[in-house]
């Protein structure tokens, strides 16, 4: 028996080429990152020029993440509820253990409790109004006080509300403060019925119109308003894609070999989420992406050019990444989760922000 040791293997171990924290510096940003198989919610931040630094919170299978009100309101779907925060820079200069480190701290408020109803994309609309994609029950719908969810859309080949993921609905973009596209999988109608063919019936549906823009798309996902423009990711064929809506049709921006899952848009340049697939996996295993699917990260792509610029990649404890977000204007941004002795601590109000002693 061999008796050599192994070297050990750092969690969330990342690399990144050589270019991404001078671009990350000079944007002036930071990215927050889901992975629901790692059960994480990851800042990633540039530390100087030339090093990036990261900070990874658990939630339970965190998915959607957005923001509101100038980036100082978040929400994240996960397991069975969503949680909302709000950014506290008081909160964040007074951190337990690390003062004056972080210039934003990202607190928990409000929580709605959704059931297990599989939530996807999320997004503040006009008056703050937050929208998410309920897969499970294959609609769009919001929240109230009195219920799990409240239905808002469905698209009009599903013919009832049932708990059956019968067409894998998952990404939206809002436009003028309301859903306007939604992405699935396939028009089907029955109980996961969009795993038949999941490779080529995949749709882009008008929310406002029931019209199906396009069809037979590969796994869609993501839909996105940049600059007045719709894009996509086609998970299946690690495509990023432009709509043109009047035609009906699109082109291919960039083949970004891998699947493609999750993308922020800011300054020119477009952050896009990449997964390893499962091996095991019995709807994505037999997909020609899976060959391709060995990386999990970020790869940036400057829009105007349609041009690589960099990637992240971990080669530890992430292998899925569901979205990606960009924060302006913030270089060290913490998150409390609502599991810690920390969270407890803190207190926030329109116009106070404690922390308490622990007992």
């Amino acid at each position: 028996m061999s008796t050599d040791k192994q070297p050990k293997i750092s969690p969330f171990q990342l690399t990144y080429s050589s270019q991404v924290p001078e671009l990350l510096h000079r944007l002036g940003c930071s990215l927050i990152l889901s992975t629901f198989q790692a059960g994480k919610l990851i800042a990633i931040s540039p530390k100087d020029e030339n090093n990036l630094i990261q900070l990874a919170r658990n939630f339970n299978r965190p998915m959607g993440i957005t923001f509101a009100d100038a980036y100082q309101k978040m929400a994240l779907a996960s397991f069975n509820e969503v949680i909302q925060f709000r950014n506290s820079p008081r909160l964040a200069m007074g951190y337990p253990s690390k003062a004056n480190v972080y210039d934003s701290l990202y607190v928990p408020t409000q929580t709605n409790y959704t059931g297990k109803s599989d939530l996807h994309d999320l997004s503040y609309g006009e008056d703050n109004q937050l929208y998410a994609v309920n897969t499970l029950f294959s609609c769009i719908c919001t929240f109230d006080s009195n219920s799990n969810f409240v239905p808002y859309w469905k698209p009009d080949f599903i013919s009832e509300l049932q708990p059956e993921d019968r067409c894998h609905l998952n990404g939206m973009a809002l436009l003028n403060g309301k859903p306007k596209y939604a992405t699935a999988f396939a028009k089907s109608n029955k109980e996961m019925g969009w795993k038949e063919n999941l490779t080529k019936t995949g749709v882009l549906i008008d929310v406002e119109t029931q019209e199906i823009i396009l069809e037979g798309l590969g796994m869609p996902h993501t839909p996105r308003i940049i600059e007045g423009e719709l894009y996509l990711l086609l998970s299946a064929t690690g495509q990023l894609i432009k709509v043109d809506i009047e035609a009906k049709s699109y082109k291919i921006v960039i083949e970004l070999n891998g699947f493609v899952r999750g993308m922020s848009f800011y300054e020119d340049y477009l952050f896009v989420g990449m997964n390893k697939l499962r091996q095991n996996s019995s709807s994505f295993a037999h997909l020609d992406v899976a060959k391709l699917s060995d990386f999990a990260g970020i790869k940036i792509v400057h829009l105007p050019t349609g041009s690589l610029q960099g990637y992240l990649q971990y080669t530890s404890s992430v292998d899925e990444i569901y979205d990606v977000e960009v924060l302006p204007d913030l270089l060290r941004p913490n998150i409390l989760n609502t599991v810690t002795d920390t969270f407890a601590q803190s207190i926030l109000t329109d116009d106070m922000a404690f922390w308490m002693r622990s007992e």
